[in-house]
């Protein structure tokens, strides 16, 4: 066997996850977001279940658009990769961190019908397979858009109208069209009704990410899978967003845990235990994989450090007093082993630009093997 299965079957053992169910009753599955950009990234299909292209949004007669005109060009390069992996699925992602309108487009019938037509007119216009909804968050401002405490409601009613629409196309020809949403935990999840949603949608993309950054008061681990001994009682953690979405409902193999091909830089960092959930000065940057391998990991001052109870690494630089919180293979091997012991979904990643390769190749060595 290799070195590295032994390790990680070594690491199973040793984890607080070991008592879970080992062999999931499906083969889960790998979701890229790629975003538009004047050039497609190197895309090795097979490697991937579904591709999601970000982002439309939504204009002001509650209807998708394509906000680029590199949009339109990058879904037919995204369309010509099933020439290598047929079963490769291609949804457009709706929305984003700051995208608007979704509370008026949600709130009235008419809205709702002029969004869910939309979104089959692009389905069949681009040859797709399906819509992912990325609203963040329902019932919450977000930075400075509009929402409503009837979004909740309203949210169900889209993706009914939606679902509708998506499920005329498909008896018409004869196959299923996706409907999917990326969602976080805490706060952000209130707005959704679980129980109605869910059979609404083929699968959910939990944006396991973004746990610690510039909305909180220390640095710590911005995509951790368990909970640190030294964290605050209230840490968000991979686990703690799983656990509160299938206690709300969501059955296992609905529910795909995210995966971050980037990093998090907070400058100006009390030097304590490394810096880790410790007050700073400025969350200073986000910083991409091939970044982070080029002139972070173990160079120019930065140390890497390995956190056990949150299966997390982190780097500090103790004479800057710089602190960077990221994802290694290590760490995501970790996530799509707990993900494959829980019988869930999947792994789904933001973004496919970050990576060189090798954080895709880390998370499907923990999901299959090497």
């Amino acid at each position: 066997m290799p070195r590295f299965a032994l390790c990680l079957l070594a690491l199973i053992a040793l984890s607080p996850f070991a008592s879970l169910a080992e062999t999931p009753a499906h083969r889960p599955i790998v979701i890229g977001y790629v975003m538009d950009g004047a050039t497609l990234p190197p895309i090795e299909a097979r490697k991937l279940d579904a591709i999601n292209f970000a982002f439309a949004h939504v204009n002001d007669a509650h209807e998708i658009f394509l906000r680029s005109d590199t949009a339109t060009t990058a879904l037919v390069g995204l369309n010509a990769l099933k020439t290598d992996n047929p079963d490769l699925k291609l949804l457009l992602s709706v929305g984003g961190w700051g995208s608007g309108n979704f509370s008026e487009a949600a709130a009235s019938d008419a809205a709702r019908t002029a969004f869910a037509e939309s979104a089959v007119r692009l389905v069949v216009q681009h040859r797709l397979d399906g819509i992912d909804i990325d609203w963040e968050y329902p019932t919450l401002p977000g930075p400075g858009i509009s929402h409503s405490p009837a979004d909740r409601d309203n949210f169900t009613r889209m993706l009914q109208a939606v679902r509708d629409r998506l499920d005329a196309l498909g008896k018409a020809d004869g196959r299923h069209y996706l409907l999917t949403i990326a969602a976080a935990d805490g706060e952000a999840a209130r707005g959704l009704d679980l129980p109605r949603i869910v059979p609404l949608l083929d699968w959910i993309n939990l944006m396991t990410y973004d746990f610690f950054g510039s909305l909180t008061p220390v640095t710590g681990h911005h995509a951790a899978l368990g909970k640190s001994a030294s964290a605050p009682g209230d840490a968000r953690t991979t686990i703690k967003a799983v656990d509160e979405f299938l206690g709300g409902g969501v059955p296992p193999a609905k529910l795909n845990v995210g995966a971050a091909f980037y990093g998090r830089k907070f400058v100006r960092v009390q030097r304590a235990d490394h810096g880790l959930y410790q007050a700073y000065g400025e969350h200073a940057a986000f910083l991409s994989w091939r970044d982070l391998k080029a002139d972070y990991i173990d160079r120019n001052g930065y140390v890497r450090h390995w956190d056990k109870d949150a299966q997390a690494a982190w780097l500090w630089n103790q004479t800057d007093a710089s602190f960077v919180t990221y994802e290694d293979p290590q760490a995501l091997r970790a996530k799509a082993a707990y993900v494959r012991e829980r019988g869930l979904g999947g792994v789904m990643y933001w973004e496919h630009r970050q990576d060189d390769g090798t954080l895709l190749d880390a998370l499907r060595e923990g999901l299959y093997g090497p």
